[in-house]
């Protein structure tokens, strides 16, 4: 199978996305501070390890289709859909909804093509639910992190 002009331009708008989340996150990971820094510190090399993975597994799917991925940085920085990440040293606790948004950006930036990607490829469309599986989970494990929890309400109900 030959890649379409649309399923490469799809494919190729989710790479920039994750080659950038793998950036940022790095960017994340060598610069936080502050309270609970070691376990944030760790589990951004876990998603930055994933989402590596995945940038290696999306370009050389393209490849297979007979596209051509495009990963250089000013490609990168031209097209991706997520925000810049903030210079110097960050807290953990903004770096905890800095990495959510991140994350929310790509899995948002995977849904809007993916219906597209399916019709013409569900093969890829599997790649891409992958994808979206494990970053809508990596995003509500990092969001906890800030979260308090919801409490019933303390009202009796007793007379």
């Amino acid at each position: 199978m030959k890649a379409s002009a649309t399923l490469s331009k799809n494919l190729q708008s989710v790479l920039v996305d994750l080659i950038e989340l793998h950036l940022q996150g790095k960017q994340a990971h060598w610069n936080i501070v502050g309270t609970n820094f070691r376990d944030l510190h760790l589990q951004l090399d876990e998603i930055i390890a994933d989402v590596r993975e995945f940038s290696d597994d999306l370009a050389e799917r393209m490849r297979a289709l007979d596209a051509v991925p495009d990963g250089r940085s000013e490609t990168v920085t031209k097209t991706t859909h997520l925000p810049k990440f903030p210079s110097g040293e960050v807290d953990t606790t903004s770096t905890v909804d800095l990495i959510t948004e991140r994350l929310d950006a790509t899995v948002a930036n995977i849904r809007k093509v993916h219906d597209e990607v399916d019709e013409e490829d569900p093969t890829t469309a599997d790649i891409l639910h992958t994808f979206i599986h494990k970053l809508e989970q990596y995003a509500w494990m990092v969001s906890a992190e800030n979260r308090k929890p919801h409490r019933a309400s303390s009202k009796s109900t007793h007379k």
